[in-house]
């Protein structure tokens, strides 16, 4: 009975060791250290639309690519952290390509069968728009890879800042890097965190070797960055304590001064070419606009609306954006907005959709406003159209409001080309701007004033910090120095975040690193900065080796901030002659420009067709003579004014150039500035947008009536 109890006991503990035994290599199986399981975690994110329609085409389509242009493509699609192979990317820009053309026959042949006119300019369109969207996919990783190295490049100067000032109090490189992962924003963060999985799969052996194989991707970009680490890396090997600190110090020093020149250099570089932009793209191409009307009639109505609009609308904005493009790729790394939006808490007021459904409200009545001429013409049974004189304007004769006329050769209604159509064309572009520059405005103002909030307060933590300091070096503890400090500082911001960790620890018995990142209470909650959340942490970490070590750390931290306020001062100074520069033509002078070309073609138009309309009615003569130009009739036949562009659709076309010149430039002077910004580029297009269309829209009114009235005088001297 004992034997048979003793068995049953056996096999009951065999059954649990079994258990445990296979729990153990399950758990095995899945128990990866905290790094990578956290970097599985961000980095294994559900593909982007563009990596499934690369893995799902790369399947039909399979192209085999030289040598050198698949190493090409597949850098860029490993810096870009993009999860395609090189042949994916090209299949998919040939199948565009390819897809795209056989669209184009099928469509234009189409059109040929119901009205018999095979569509050339429908073919030519869509034949350019193929290779456009080739060019668009062909070039796309190198793109993406592009942003992430803007991203990533603005974030070395803080990320070589936390390994030094960690490395002053513990001289351990793995423990640097990781502190430096864990409080650096994407995409830098992930490239360190990708170190430590290189080292976890085995891919290197140790830290430095994965260290120094992810600094070589960026000796040809950013040197100075692989030079800071290499002196990190040989203060390892310095016996002296002395000269470790130095070599630290050192290292930011490089990268510092490195950014600097570099930025130094591009600031004369791109001066140039943002010029020859300036020109090639809004100057000369403004100042062709005015000759269209009168060219557009020359040529026997060849050049319609549609034309100009490929032209203005597609063609130019696309060259400008190419040339933009060609300057951002030579930009620097190093220096930038470092702020991830995502943190933000006010996140959630961006990514709503609700800002542009109030813009909308708001500016489709502008819109509608300047739909009418076209909505009063066609949509009625009978036009509905006045002239001046029944409206008791009858300085401007008897010509009507919004001027729709007949073509004699084709019989169809061309126009409008009344001035009152022109201008309520205005408000067409204006509702556009306005929607824009609304939705962007209720989108980024409340995270753009907690930037600028954060940017006030981190520029005085860094006196407050090294007052911190100073007291811990006089053997003050911390759950003391904080309220001493903040007595101190009384009035300013800082001080309100040291008189809530005093507080906590004062009056809640919490200890510091609970008093400033308590989830409930936590003086962090209040100052959401990211240099305030690392100073802590370093605070936390260097205490527990001594008052004297956290003091020293402070105020490291205290003197590198300074250095590095003082080097992006610099950089600003360097590039605001750019930035300014170009503001103004943006705001000023292009919208300036674009509205008086929009008058002078009123004027022209206005001209003809009150000469049309005064031979018509038979106020003038055509065998009149005008001293210099011929007899009046012959100069109506040259320039009738049915074969010529309707200033509405010229005026319109020309309000959405600027708002497209707005959009790309504003996108590349923030990048320039402060590199990959989304947050920033949004409210800078906002504030120009509102600056610019506003000037161009009470410009153009301006013109409208003023040179209209001119027309109207210099016609009456002809009459008489």
């Amino acid at each position: 009975m004992v034997r048979e109890d003793l068995r049953d006991f056996l096999k009951q503990f065999e059954a649990k060791i079994e258990k445990e035994l296979r729990e153990g290599i399950e758990e095995e199986a899945t128990d990866y250290s905290h790094e990578y399981d956290k970097f599985r975690k961000e980095t294994l994110a559900p593909l982007s639309k563009y990596e499934k329609a690369c893995k799902s085409i790369g399947r039909i389509v399979r192209l085999r690519l030289a040598q050198k242009d698949r190493e090409r493509t597949k850098r860029a699609v490993e810096r870009a952290h993009l999860d395609i192979e090189p042949e994916e990317a090209a299949g998919l820009a040939i199948f565009t390509l390819v897809g795209t053309i056989i669209f184009a026959v099928l469509i234009s042949f189409a059109i040929f069968l119901l009205i018999g006119t095979f569509p050339i300019l429908i073919f030519a369109l869509l034949f350019l728009v193929s290779f456009f969207l080739f060019y668009f996919f062909k070039t796309l990783p190198s793109r993406l890879e592009q942003k992430w190295r803007l991203k990533a490049s603005s974030q070395m100067v803080p990320c070589v800042l936390y390994i030094v000032v960690y490395m002053r109090h513990t001289s351990n490189l793995e423990r640097a890097i990781h502190f430096a992962s864990q409080h650096l924003q994407p995409p830098l963060s992930l490239d360190l965190k990708k170190i430590f999985w290189n080292v976890e799969t085995a891919k290197y052996s140790t830290i430095k070797d994965a260290l120094d194989a992810y600094l070589e991707t960026w000796r040809e970009k950013n040197l100075e960055f692989v030079e800071s680490f290499h002196l990190i890396e040989s203060s390892l090997y310095e016996p002296v304590e002395s000269r470790r600190i130095r070599t630290l110090e050192k290292a930011l020093e490089v990268i510092l001064d490195g950014v600097y020149e570099k930025m130094l250099h591009y600031a004369h570089d791109v001066k140039s070419p943002i010029t020859n932009i300036y020109m090639l793209g809004i100057v000369l191409p403004t100042l062709g606009l005015a000759l269209l009307p009168l060219a557009s009639t020359l040529l026997q109505g060849a050049i319609k609306w549609y034309h100009v609009a490929l032209l203005f609308n597609i063609l130019i904005p696309f060259l400008v954006f190419y040339m933009t493009n060609n300057i951002l790729s030579k930009r620097p790394g190093g220096s930038g907005e470092t702020e991830l939006l995502e943190r933000n808490p006010l996140y959630k007021n961006y990514k709503s959709k609700k800002p542009y459904m109030i813009a909308a409200l708001i500016a489709l009545p502008f819109l509608i406003l300047g739909l009418l001429p076209l909505l009063l013409h066609y949509i009625p049974s009978t036009p509905i159209d006045y002239n001046f004189e029944q409206l008791g304007i009858g300085f401007f004769g008897n010509q009507t409001i919004f001027d729709f006329k007949i073509d004699p050769d084709t019989g169809s209604t061309v126009g409008p080309f009344g001035p009152g159509a022109l201008l309520l064309s205005v408000f067409i572009p204006f509702s556009i701007a306005l929607f824009f520059a609304l939705a962007y405005r209720l989108k980024t103002k409340a995270l753009v004033e907690t930037r600028k909030e954060t940017k006030r307060l981190e520029k005085e933590f860094a006196s407050s910090i090294f007052q911190l300091g100073n007291r811990l070096a006089d053997g003050i503890p911390a759950e003391m120095a904080f309220g001493r400090v903040a007595t101190s500082l009384r009035g300013t911001p800082t001080a309100g975040f040291f008189n809530i960790v005093n507080s906590n620890i004062q009056q809640a018995g919490m200890s510091v690193k609970s008093a400033i990142f308590s989830k409930g209470r936590g003086a962090i909650n209040y100052y959401p900065s990211e240099l305030i959340r690392t100073s802590m942490r370093i605070l936390i970490e260097s205490v527990k080796k001594g008052l004297g070590v956290a003091s020293r750390a402070l105020m490291a931290i205290s003197d590198y901030v300074k250095n590095i306020q003082k080097v992006n001062e610099r950089l600003k100074d360097l590039l605001a002659d750019i930035t300014a520069g170009m503001k103004s033509n943006m705001t000023f002078l292009a919208p300036l420009l674009a509205a008086i070309v929009v008058g002078l073609a009123s004027m022209i138009t206005m001209i003809l067709g009150r000469l049309e309309l005064m031979i018509t009615t038979g106020a003038l003569t055509g065998s009149e003579v005008l001293p210099g130009l011929g007899q009046l009739g012959g100069i109506t036949e040259m320039f009738s004014i049915v074969k010529m562009i309707p200033p509405y659709w010229l005026q319109i076309i020309v309000g959405i150039y600027i708002i497209e010149i707005i959009f790309i430039l504003t996108g590349t002077l923030v990048t320039i500035e402060s590199g990959e910004d989304r947050l920033g580029e949004k409210a800078e297009i906002s504030k120009t947008l509102s600056t610019g269309m506003l000037l161009y829209t009470v410009a153009a009114f301006i013109a409208i009536i003023a040179l209209a009235v001119l027309a109207a005088v210099a016609v009456a001297g002809i009459a008489v």
